[in-house]
């Protein structure tokens, strides 16, 4: 299935000086994508598992020296790597700090070696290397899970990709069978979620969403859980596991700023904030701050101790808040369904931005406040189609913006300087002038 990473992918293969780092959470597909990239662009390719190749681990743990790990490599292979012509695609290296540490030297190496690697939890390894990580050596890119536009490819939905991006450019009403057609592929979107897993089960099932495999989120989740006990100590592995549970309940709060007492009712902020730091370089959650002015740049003005949290699938989260597909595909709980559209415009925000804001003023929220074109655009999500909103309709008396946007099953249009986006086409936010 075609990711937009492979765009990057083939930047990084035109000028592959530096070894490229791939980061993203378990079953997002990073080692698949790296994997075809290799074997489509590059005569030779030599896969390393360190996770299972003890071996090799126990040469980098003896050099960091590129010529000499080579060597050894050939070795314990039994093959010969010319540097010229091979890309060597190191898989899970986080398990390796020297490993990582290693890269610098690839890097400063005067042969044309190629590095690839990628691992779970690389985010969390860096951000508590213990060793000189190698910054500036390494090229890092972000794979997080496929996105709407993502899943409408790999469902080979070419020409309504294109219908949407028309009629967000026109703010003109798509007719009303295409409308449904791509609210219902949405629909369908918030309960698989954008694992690769997930999507390709849909599409061996005839895109018939009640043979999915829904055991399959269940299986993602208990490996992420499992990743909380097997890279963490003890105790920690145990705060993760609790601050990962307690999302769908933070969620389903009406005022839903994040509060260490959901996780537990003694839980303070300095015995849990270093695993709330885990989850979140680990790309398992995301955070989206309250910013206390609503100017350039919105990061200068965040409130450190408000935020709120996301799950970084939408699919993970009706799993983990034990939803029936068909409540969410027949509207049957309109709460929660607000809850999972939310997460949703996180999900396709946060790699595009790079970082959720959200503003309170007065007695009103704005869901979130996205820059553009060097504009602050405040953003409203509505998860049906009544779309009053007292609170945008004050942000605008009050602040006069460029235009705002307001998300929701709506078709196409722009009255009253709102632009109305349905929930089909976030993806063209940011993207799209």
């Amino acid at each position: 299935m075609y990711r937009k990473i492979e765009a990057d992918l083939e930047k990084w293969k035109k000028d592959y000086k530096m070894p490229l780092m791939l980061i993203g959470a378990r079953q997002t597909g990073k080692t698949y994508i790296l994997e075809e990239f290799c074997k489509k662009n590059f005569d030779n390719y030599v896969y390393i598992n360190l996770d299972k190749d003890e071996a090799i681990c126990k040469v980098f743990e003896e050099t960091v020296d590129p010529d000499v790990i080579i060597e050894k490599i050939e070795i314990i292979k039994n093959i010969n790597i010319d540097s010229q012509n091979t890309i060597i695609f190191l898989d899970e290296i986080q398990v390796s700090e020297r490993a990582i540490t290693s890269l610098k030297y690839f890097c400063e190496s005067i042969k044309p070696y190629k590095i690839v690697c990628a691992g779970s939890l690389l985010g969390v390894k860096i951000n508590r290397f213990k060793s000189s990580f190698p910054v500036g050596k390494v090229t890092i890119k972000y794979l997080y899970p496929m996105d709407f536009e993502e899943y409408l490819i790999a469902l080979k939905e070419f020409k309504l990709i294109e219908e949407i991006k028309t009629h967000y450019i026109s703010n003109e009403a798509m007719i009303t069978p295409i409308h449904e057609k791509a609210l219902q592929l949405y629909k369908k979107y918030l309960v698989l979620g954008g694992m690769p897993a997930m999507i390709c089960n849909f599409i061996s099932n005839n895109y018939d969403i009640a043979h999915v495999n829904f055991d399959l989120q269940e299986q993602i989740i208990t490996s992420y859980l499992a990743d909380m006990n097997k890279y963490t100590e003890n105790s920690e592995g145990i705060k993760n596991g609790q601050i990962y549970n307690a999302i769908p309940k933070e969620l389903a709060r009406e005022n839903n700023t994040f509060k260490y007492s959901i996780v537990d009712k003694d839980a303070r902020k300095v015995r849990y904030e270093s695993s709330l730091d885990w989850l979140l370089s680990s790309n398992m959650l995301l955070k989206c701050d309250l910013v206390e002015k609503n100017e350039s740049p919105l990061k200068a003005f965040v409130k450190s101790d408000k935020f709120k949290l996301y799950l970084s699938d939408t699919g993970l989260l009706k799993a983990l808040s034990n939803l029936d597909y068909s409540e969410i595909l027949l509207d049957k709980n309109q709460m929660y369904n607000k809850v999972l559209t939310e997460n949703y415009i996180a999900c396709e925000f946060y790699p595009k931005f790079k970082e959720l804001f959200y503003y309170n003023f007065d007695k009103y929220e704005i869901d979130f406040l996205v820059k553009i074109n060097g504009d602050i655009i405040p953003v409203e999500v509505k998860n049906g189609r009544r779309i009053t909103s007292k609170s945008l309709n004050e942000y605008i008396k009050k602040y006069n913006p460029q235009y705002s946007i307001r998300i929701s099953s709506k078709n196409f249009g722009f009255e009253n300087n709102i632009k109305s986006v349905p929930l089909y086409a976030v993806f063209c936010i940011g993207n799209i002038k």
